[in-house]
């Protein structure tokens, strides 16, 4: 049984080991903190539960179809419940717009709101869709190795919208500055600026407005503990507190990893750690892209994050709300274009103890508010406290609620927790951003070009961003992986 280590346990690395401990390779996943699932970790304290990560489960379809590679179902696992609305917009007090989870409604709403809009909404969605099943069917599970796993009939039809921007599509059909930023707020998961995202892109809006926005009974990590038992059911290994210190090499192969001074031996390595990060366990003269070529990218923004807890049930929020109530390309450009502080951001908020009762003692509210910030911003405690009085007072003006007071305790997460807990790159939060010169094979690549049993995968390579990215990207490698080890006699020599 040949052996095969991975490094991290969030949900790239853990579909990596689901897929090759099913092959019936000896697999062991190696994560540095005390609690698996990467950035889906999950906070418990007094009563309270907060996902540290992704709260947003979008693209069922993507997590079905993982499960039901190993004959199982999410309901094998998790209960999801589909959320209506899947979230609210505040754009000023008392002023907001609800998503339905029936599409008619939808369109009722853009008409209201704009008379015409529905008919281009409708139009536009039909073409989302035609995108979604090109994406999923024909190109995001490929491995990113070359320009011609794009070239191919559906794609050719479509290549005008690589070069032009979603922004640019939206408001050729919309003017009302509200349904605009609800068309564009779908692609920011893909961590760039609607105006630098290409067209193609608009399948992000068929995920939200048409497969809809869901809630897993639990919050996300119940994902994570599905995907830990099915990994284990193979035999797969999890050891925590982990932290791989060096990639050993010898005759240009890695011959396992170093873990406090203990080397673990392996016949390949798969690393679902940050990229860059992976790159620093190597020597120089191993690692397939220099400091420079980090410093170039575009990344995706980091986060500021506040994880709340209430004494009372919160009035006018949805369990996912939206406050767009400042200027959008404002924000935009101090992340993207200055990167330094926002003035007046837009965030997040997600209030699961809406839906789900195991989030907060009854009576009570558990709250998760994210503000997009630039990566590699310096913070301070001073910082968190002044961020944190803005959206709450913010929060209570928009909401026409007093809330301050029924704040039992909250904790924060940005820039620096990010570099400390996850090894991330200028502490970003996204990964890289989908911009055109970074999409597809034109990524990192997964495999090491020197080192040839050394593969890599999340969200700094193929597909991207997100969580069902991610999933994808776990299963790409994985299949890199077998066949690298099938056709050179398992780890041998080339």
């Amino acid at each position: 049984m040949k052996k095969i280590i991975i490094i991290g346990s969030g949900f790239s690395s853990l579909s990596a080991a689901c897929y090759l401990g099913k092959e019936g390779y000896q697999v062991t996943v190696l994560e540095k903190n005390e609690m698996i699932g990467g950035r889906a970790r999950q906070l418990k304290t007094q009563g309270f539960t907060f996902d540290m990560g992704p709260t947003f489960y979008w693209m069922p379809d993507i997590f079905d179809s993982f499960f039901a590679d190993f004959n199982k179902k999410t309901s094998d696992y998790y209960k999801l419940i589909r959320l209506d609305p899947g979230y609210e917009v505040y754009f000023g007090k008392n002023d907001s717009l609800s998503i339905s989870a029936d599409l008619n409604k939808i369109y009722q709403l853009f008409e209201k709101v704009e008379a015409g809009s529905s008919k281009f909404l409708q139009k536009y969605l039909k073409e989302a869709h035609f995108n979604y099943d090109v994406a999923i069917n024909k190109v995001v599970y490929k491995p990113g190795k070359s320009i011609f796993e794009l070239i191919m009939p559906a794609t050719a039809m479509r290549m005008f919208q690589f070069l032009q921007s979603i922004s640019h599509k939206i408001r050729k059909g919309v003017k009302s500055p509200k349904l605009r930023q609800i068309l564009e707020f779908p692609v920011l998961f893909l961590g760039a600026k609607p105006s630098k995202t290409p067209a193609f892109y608009c399948f992000m809006n068929h995920a939200d407005m048409v497969l809809g926005t869901w809630h897993i009974q639990g919050g996300m990590f119940e994902l994570v503990k599905a995907m830990k038992q099915l990994a284990e059911s193979y035999g797969v290994t999890i050891k925590t507190n982990s932290a791989v210190e060096k990639i050993n090499v010898e005759n240009d192969l890695t011959t396992g990893v170093t873990v406090d001074g203990v080397f673990y031996p392996a016949d390949l390595v798969i690393s679902g750690a940050d990229y860059q990060h992976t790159e620093k366990l190597l020597e120089n003269k191993y690692r397939n892209y220099s400091q420079e070529y980090w410093k170039q990218r575009v990344f995706a923004p980091s986060a500021l994050m506040y994880y709340v807890a209430f004494d009372n049930k919160l009035e006018n929020v949805s369990h996912h709300t939206l406050f767009f109530d400042s200027n959008f390309e404002i924000h935009a450009s101090q992340i993207y274009d200055k990167a330094v502080w926002p003035d007046n951001p837009l965030f997040y908020a997600s209030f699961p103890s809406i839906t789900d009762t195991s989030f907060a003692p009854e009576g009570k509210e558990a709250a998760i508010f994210l503000i997009p910030i630039a990566p590699g911003l310096k913070d301070s405690e001073e910082i968190r406290q002044q961020y944190f009085d803005k959206i709450i007072e913010r929060l209570e003006r928009l909401t026409n609620q007093s809330v301050k007071e029924s704040i039992l305790f909250y904790e924060s997460f940005t820039t620096s927790d990010f570099v400390r807990d996850y090894n991330a790159y200028k502490g970003n939060a996204y990964g890289l951003s989908n911009i055109l010169l970074q999409t597809a094979f034109l990524k990192p690549k997964m495999q090491n070009r020197k080192v040839r049993n050394l593969f890599y995968t999340g969200q700094l390579t193929v597909p991207g961003p997100g969580v069902p990215p991610a999933i994808i990207s776990g299963k790409i490698v994985s299949e890199l992986a077998n066949s690298y080890l099938k056709e050179t006699g398992y780890g041998k020599t080339i």
